[in-house]
């Protein structure tokens, strides 16, 4: 956490939060000073920002959750979705499995179809390499697209993969059949690679590779969902300098949809399970500092099942969206923390003087404007939506 601001400092903190207020515009050095300021005058101008490019609108998207695959290459001090082949919850999901559970999502009134997987199995495993063989595909990638490709076939939902790194090839197939796709950059610190750090033994955790996923997606026009975990070992610095990386391929490329802080939380069995998590006023700290630092007009989301029974007050940091709430599904990267349901988060959000509204897995903006979608997702998206872009 920052220090706490000296009473001299608190004076140049109010000029710089003025000038944000007047401008939108943040550089690293301010932001830094900021984040020594008091929590009350950063949540005022982040709910100030906020309000002047988002209003009182607050989203969320009603999703179903499909886990394609546990196994994964990459052994993440915090992670426990992955597996390796022969743990309990190692599995490769067949396309019939994954048809059933997007025609339950379907059924349930979901409009998105999210996919999580480990990153590369295929590299460490010759069972990934041997399912994958049966299914006739030689990558995850690949096959995450062909899955992606029935499941808005068949059943209309709008895919979103989070497949981990891709490449340029694996980007363009996933754009034929996903409204956008999404790769948490973390953090550009390298220094959790080190080892007995968080992203040690995860070499698809490098920042460059992550970075570089993110841009080749922003050459292609693809609608991008990215973001920062913290609590992971950073430091506040780290967070900042990850935050303006975002920003940074986003004024080049005008594709980031979305920007996700999530929380640390520790889990047991993991090598991080006696981590300190971050406290809530740290979260606050650094949403408001992501509003900041990305302006009034980005998406900002905070999960709010990370935050159990305090998730209303993310709503003061400057968020407008809550992500994905799955009807049918747990959230299988935190199956401890449930999904609040969706008439608790409407009241929480209402209650607070916002109007919370549904929304598909491309945010309004990027539905009627830009070359982002390929001609089958945009006439599946159309169809889901309504006058302004929000969920029909």
């Amino acid at each position: 956490m920052p220090p706490a601001a000296s009473t001299s400092s608190k004076t140049r903190m109010t000029n710089v939060l003025a000038t944000v207020r007047e401008t939108g515009i943040l550089d690293r050095r301010s932001a830094l000073r900021l984040a020594e300021g008091t929590l009350d005058e950063l949540l005022a101008a982040a709910t100030q920002l906020r309000a002047q490019g988002k209003g009182t609108t607050v989203s969320f998207s009603k999703k179903v959750f499909i886990p394609l695959t546990t196994l994964c290459r990459d052994y993440c001090g915090y992670c426990t979705f992955r597996k390796d082949p022969g743990q309990p919850g190692a599995h490769f999901m067949s396309p019939d499995e994954v048809l059933a559970l997007a025609e339950r999502g379907r059924d349930a009134g979901c409009k998105e179809a999210l996919f999580s997987l480990g990153d590369q199995p295929e590299r460490i495993f010759p069972e990934a390499r041997e399912f994958l063989r049966r299914q006739g595909f030689a990558r995850t990638l690949d096959y995450a697209a062909a899955m992606s490709e029935m499941v808005l076939e068949h059943t209309g939902l709008l895919p979103h993969a989070n497949p981990g790194v891709m490449d340029r090839a694996a980007l363009e197939r996933f754009k034929e059949s996903n409204a956008s796709v999404g790769l948490m950059l973390e953090t550009v610190s390298t220094r959790l690679m080190r080892n007995g750090l968080a992203h040690f033994k995860a070499p698809d955790k490098a920042p460059a590779l992550r970075l570089r996923t993110i841009e080749e997606a922003g050459k292609l026009s693809m609608a991008f969902t990215t973001g920062i975990l913290i609590g992971i070992g950073e430091t506040f610095e780290e967070r900042v300098e990850s935050l303006f990386a975002i920003r940074a391929l986003h004024e080049q490329y005008g594709h980031i949809q979305e920007v996700i802080v999530q929380n640390f939380r520790a889990k047991p069995d993991v090598p991080m399970a006696h981590h300190p998590e971050p406290p809530l006023e740290d979260m606050l700290r650094t949403i408001a500092i992501a509003r900041l630092i990305l302006g009034p007009h980005m998406n900002l989301q905070a999960p709010p099942n990370l935050s159990y029974a305090d998730f209303p007050r993310l709503l003061y940091a400057g968020i407008n969206d809550w992500g994905g709430i799955s009807p049918v599904t747990k959230d299988f990267i935190n199956p401890e923390a449930a999904w609040p349901q969706i008439t608790k988060l409407r009241a929480e959000t209402e209650a607070r003087g916002f109007t919370l509204r549904e929304r598909l897995a491309l945010y309004p903006e990027f539905l009627t404007s830009g070359n982002f979608l390929s001609v089958r997702v945009r006439e599946c998206a159309h169809h889901l939506a309504d006058a302004s872009g929000f969920a029909a």
